[in-house]
C-alpha cells in the first residue's frame, strides 16, 4: 500500500512539473529579433476569464517616448510601464493563440501564437495566416 501511495504522489509531481513546464503565466525579458538586445520585461498571466494577457512590467532600453504614442486603440498615449500588448490569448494543446500582440513602438497589432520551450517562449506576430510575420524569443526573466 505504501509503494502505491508513493507512485501516486510521484506521478502527481510529474504531471504538475510537465503542466507548468508548457504555462507561459511568468516574466519573460523580450529580445529585438533585430538587434538581439534585451528590450523589455513582460509579465504574462491569466485572467478570470480563463485568457492569456501581457504587460510591460520594465524597460530595458531608454524608447524615444515614454507613452505608447503610436497606439491607435485604447492604449493611445498610456504608458508603457504597465501597457497590456498581449490580450486574449488561450491555449490551444501545446499553443496559446487566439488573441493579438501590440508593438508599442509601432502601436501595430498583429495576431499572435506563443510555444514555450524551456525558459523560452517563441512568440510570433503575424497578419492573416501565419506565413507572414515574424518570431521573438523570449527568455525567463529572473
Amino acid at each position: 500500500m505504501k509503494r502505491l501511495i508513493t507512485f501516486f504522489v510521484a506521478m502527481c509531481a510529474c504531471l504538475a512539473s510537465y503542466a507548468q513546464s508548457n504555462d507561459i503565466i511568468g516574466k519573460w525579458t523580450t529580445i529585438d529579433d533585430e538587434t538581439g538586445q534585451a528590450k523589455s520585461v513582460v509579465e504574462i498571466f491569466k485572467k478570470s476569464d480563463g485568457q492569456y494577457y501581457g504587460k510591460i512590467v520594465k524597460l530595458l532600453q531608454k524608447p524615444q517616448n515614454e507613452n505608447c504614442v503610436n497606439c491607435k486603440d485604447d492604449r493611445k498615449n498610456k504608458p508603457l510601464i504597465g501597457l497590456e500588448i498581449i490580450r486574449n490569448i488561450q491555449k490551444k494543446g501545446n499553443e496559446f493563440t487566439g488573441g493579438t500582440i501590440t508593438d508599442p513602438k509601432t502601436g501595430k497589432t498583429y495576431k499572435c501564437t506563443i510555444t514555450r520551450d524551456g525558459d523560452k517562449l517563441n512568440v510570433r506576430g503575424y497578419i492573416g495566416f501565419s506565413l507572414i510575420g515574424r518570431t521573438q524569443t523570449w527568455t525567463a526573466s529572473k
